[in-house]
């Protein structure tokens, strides 16, 4: 299947497997499917399943103590979703997964994925790449945040993911760059793309 295929072309480029455990690793993720605007994790809950994004576009987001709203990260085909603190300590989270659109995943438990890391050093090996690339795209974003204009802000989402203009409501792109909606769209008329 296509979607299984995926995931293990996305596994081989960030830390091949060898053939074995590879189909191990394969077995133990299951189709899963969302309609738009589905929550996939609430906060308060413990996030109980890592997915594989095969189509559709989701979010992570943050609500404070006044209801205001913070977009943490976007996913898409083909990367990972999920509260991933919540996933990978099991603890409680403190964000919302939602879809944005219709959404098809391969997903997987903690309990398969741990269990499976016991067994194999490789898949182990495979996991704490990923969790280190996403902690170093997580240093970069907080770099972003803290440092960089409005305009700089939006050219760096641009550089890393222009398709995105063309997927998320613009609402979303500017709460995720911490823009007001109307200063968005001035910049967004104003910046040649």
């Amino acid at each position: 299947m296509p979607q299984y295929q995926a995931l293990r072309q996305f596994i081989s480029t960030v830390s091949p497997l060898p053939e074995e455990a590879l189909d191990n690793f394969t077995e133990i993720w299951k189709p899963f499917s969302a309609k738009r605007k589905t929550t996939l994790t609430r906060a308060g809950e413990v996030e109980k399943y890592l997915y594989f994004v095969t189509d559709g576009i989701q979010r992570v987001f943050y609500f404070d103590d006044h209801q205001r709203e913070a977009t943490i990260v976007f996913t898409y085909p083909h990367s990972f979703c999920g509260v991933a603190d919540s996933f990978l300590l099991q603890s409680r989270s403190r964000f919302f997964s939602e879809t944005l659109t219709p959404s098809t995943f391969l997903r997987t438990s903690f309990h398969e994925l741990n269990e499976l890391m016991k067994r194999s050093h490789e898949t182990e090996h495979a996991i704490r790449m990923m969790t280190n690339y996403a902690f170093s795209g997580l240093l970069e974003r907080m770099a972003e945040i803290q440092c960089f204009s409005a305009e700089e802000k939006f050219r760096s989402l641009l550089a890393r993911s222009p398709h995105l203009l063309n997927m998320i409501p613009h609402k979303y792109i500017a709460n995720y760059l911490g823009i007001d909606a109307s200063n968005f769209s001035k910049l967004l008329s104003s910046i040649r793309i």
